[in-house]
């Protein structure tokens, strides 16, 4: 099925769609589990069918270094290669390079940069990203971006802008002569950057809605800048980029911040924060977090959380969890990764439910209510 993205409901900001691709639709607002290499750390593809995952985010930096795309290709593409055939979402790798500053070098032909593996050279260019992309055979590509750090001064946000623009634009006219890469459509999406300068982040909204991309991420934040920054950047970019494109807020975040975006008319989300917090011993519930090595949870029977439906909370007690972490067990973080990927899936489906109904104000003021009662 050609890609498309077809909006149902509006519930104040709160929006409810479809977006469609050759592997299956996908319900939004939606939650994507991060598998950086192609695997949901301790989770295989049946788990996440399991919990009701029906997208994945994998990297293209991280599968590039290892085991290389021409691996993945050589394996059917990442579908194939993983064994999920559902949607992926690929990140172009800009971030990552990002977060490695001291070893790379960004120019406008491109980055530069030293493995974090073994210090061998690379160069990602616009055009190299989407070849790699398209190898991988991702759904849904990222064009490379340049995001910078906060604070960060206002001409070398500008500077960041100007370049991400300029390599959206090359992207775009390499992807243009590449669309019958694979036997399905794959499609790019451009990120708007702008650091928190909201003017900056209108320009850059505008010369990327002048290159017509299918959907729009927003970019740059979760990078250190106060949380209201945060909401105020998502508020703007979203209620100015396209009603008829899906919106996509990368790398964002706790439950509530899901809360928020939806609330501000975000449509996808990413993070690492269910997964790396379960690995730490640390669960979300409908009450809060929950951290299972506390020693509250010695005699504590009960299910991580009464109003979870996973077979996590139906099978297993806090108690016996804080065990597997105390004791150093594998299947403590796998559990955990389970029941928060859960949580986090079955919260956007209430969300979803939500604005179908035109309550998604009532069900976000009783989130909260939750919340401050625990």
């Amino acid at each position: 099925m050609p890609f498309s993205f077809k909006l149902f409901d509006v519930d104040h900001s709160a929006r409810r769609g479809r977006l469609e691709t050759d592997h299956g639709g996908i319900d939004t607002p939606v939650f994507m589990p991060v598998g950086t290499l192609g695997t949901v750390k301790s989770l295989s593809s049946g788990d996440l069918r399991e919990i009701g995952a029906d997208i994945i985010l994998a990297n293209t930096y991280h599968l590039h270094l290892r085991p290389g795309e021409d691996i993945v290709a050589g394996g059917g593409g990442i579908q194939q290669f993983m064994s999920w055939h559902k949607p992926v979402l690929t990140d172009s790798g800009g971030y990552q390079v990002f977060s490695l500053a001291d070893l790379n070098r960004v120019s406008d032909e491109g980055v530069e940069f030293q493995s974090h593996i073994d210090g061998s050279k690379h160069l990602f260019t616009p055009e190299r990203v989407v070849d790699i992309q398209l190898d991988i055979g991702s759904d849904i590509m990222m064009v490379l971006d340049q995001c910078v750090e906060y604070p960060c001064d206002r001409e070398r946000a500008c500077d960041a802008l100007e370049r991400t623009t300029l390599w959206a634009r090359r992207s775009k006219e390499h992807f243009s002569h590449k669309t019958e890469r694979n036997a399905y459509q794959q499609v790019l999406f451009g990120i708007v950057q702008g650091s928190v300068f909201h003017d900056l982040r209108k320009r850059s909204v505008e010369e990327l809605t002048a290159l017509d991309f299918p959907g729009y991420a927003i970019g740059g934040l979760s990078v250190g800048e106060p949380k209201d920054e945060l909401l105020d950047v998502t508020e703007l970019v979203a209620e100015t980029l396209p009603a008829d494109k899906p919106r996509y807020l990368m790398g964002v975040g706790f439950p509530e911040d899901i809360v928020e975006g939806v609330a501000r008319g975000v449509d996808m989300f990413d993070c690492v924060m269910p997964t790396r917090n379960a690995r730490n011993g640390t669960v979300f519930t409908s009450r809060g977090k929950v951290v299972l090595k506390n020693t509250v949870n010695k005699t504590d029977f009960g299910p991580i959380d009464p109003e979870c439906g996973c077979d996590v909370c139906k099978n297993y007690s806090r108690s016996y969890l804080r065990h597997l972490f105390m004791a150093g067990e594998l299947l403590g973080p796998r559990l955990a990764t389970y029941h928060n990927l859960y949580f986090y899936l079955h919260l956007l489906a209430e969300i979803r439910q939500s604005i179908r109904k035109g309550s998604f104000l009532l069900w976000r003021k009783e989130f909260y209510n939750k919340r401050d009662n625990q």
